[in-house]
């Protein structure tokens, strides 16, 4: 199934904070745990991920640290701030708060299964 782009758009920091609340993670590897976790409805591109990353890091609610590799190249992993994980709280109580409100103008259905 297909999802308009915009719908995913306005939850992109809140999917960012959710993969980052249990394991600091390297870019690319965001990219795909979020495809796996998400049965491939959300994709997102580096040069829409590493933007977002970087807000959130001027904003102190993510922070990054290098680490070295088997390859010549540090590989700069995220991790979640106190402020990120009080964010991503704040996010998931208005997010279950939208799409209760969703569910409830669209009279209650359930759309797990399509």
């Amino acid at each position: 199934m297909k999802i308009d782009k915009s719908l995913v758009s306005g939850s992109t920091t809140l999917l960012i904070l959710g993969l980052l609340k249990s394991n600091d993670m390297y870019g690319y590897q965001m990219i795909e745990e979020l495809e796996k976790r998400s049965q491939n409805i959300f994709t997102l591109k580096a040069g829409t991920l590493y933007p977002i990353l970087h807000t959130l890091e001027q904003q102190g609610m993510i922070e990054s640290y290098d680490t070295e590799t088997e390859s010549a190249r540090p590989r700069k992993y995220y991790r979640l701030t106190k402020e990120g994980k009080k964010l991503l709280e704040e996010k998931q109580i208005e997010w279950k708060a939208y799409s209760s409100a969703v569910n409830q103008v669209l009279g209650g259905l359930n759309y797990a299964g399509y």
